[in-house]
């Protein structure tokens, strides 16, 4: 019986590759027979994934670079897949920051933090499309997060230092509605674009254990996420399993966003 979430013989692009949930995101892409190329300002290969993987070494910062790599996969066979997972700056959130209030953020600081999110998808997206319509079509899927839909509650956070920045949660709303117009814009390309909304999945081991347990109590599992529980939505969204679907949102949070 024919699996319909392999991936054998597609050409699958992963930005962001090397992070706490690209490395994992990658390891299912290719248990599921992908031909992985992970693209990313370092590429630092990963120890245990080498087979059918390919680092190429690319600042989503530079429309240039972004086109190049897109080429080098081109010439490989053809882009099948794109996953814009990559965010950096104020963009990828999380992080500690020295700029963490809303009014300490001046036109700088907003304008890359928003590149950093909306703006590296974007430039992804806008620079593949030759090379998808090469290649006859194909599939985009877009990570954002839960604070793309609803506020953070900054009363959680005290003097954590993972405050997340006004950068963040309005860059992954963009991400969000990027994604619908993309499907609708692309979708008589045969190209299908969708989207991901992960909830709270931090590194337990580097979380403090009375932050942690705020967090999983803003869940309705109770729980906080384990990045192998976005493996199911993203090879679903990366197949033919998904081959009806385009301009959806998945989002994975434990409830977070339903209460």
């Amino acid at each position: 019986m024919q699996n319909i979430f392999s991936l054998h013989g597609k050409n699958v692009i992963l930005t962001g590759g090397c992070g706490n949930l690209g490395r994992v995101m990658a390891k299912y892409l290719l248990d599921y027979g992908a031909n992985l190329f992970i693209a990313a300002r370092t590429a630092t290969p990963i120890a245990d994934l080498t087979r059918n993987v390919h680092y190429l070494k690319c600042d989503l910062s530079d429309t240039d670079a972004i086109r190049s790599m897109f080429a080098t996969v081109d010439a490989a066979g053809g882009i099948d897949v794109l996953i814009n997972n990559a965010a950096y700056g104020g963009g990828a959130g999380g992080k500690k920051m020295t700029k963490t209030r809303m009014e300490d953020f001046d036109d700088e600081t907003w304008e890359y933090g928003l590149a950093g999110t909306v703006g590296v998808t974007f430039r992804c997206i806008r620079e593949s499309i030759p090379f998808f319509k090469k290649n006859n079509g194909g599939v985009i899927v877009n990570i954002a997060s839960m604070y793309g839909m609803v506020a953070p509650d900054h009363s959680i956070y005290g003097d954590t230092g993972a405050n997340s920045p006004v950068t963040y949660g309005a860059g992954k709303a963009g991400v969000i509605q990027l994604t619908k117009y993309s499907a609708s814009y692309l979708a008589k390309d045969n190209i299908r674009v969708n989207s991901i909304t992960p909830g709270p999945f931090p590194k337990v081991s580097a979380t403090d254990p009375d932050f942690l347990k705020i967090l999983q109590g803003k869940t309705m599992l109770g729980r906080t996420g384990s990045p192998e529980e976005l493996a199911g939505p993203l090879l679903l969204l990366c197949s033919d399993a998904s081959s009806f679907m385009t301009g959806a949102n998945i989002v994975v949070d434990g409830g977070w966003t339903a209460w």
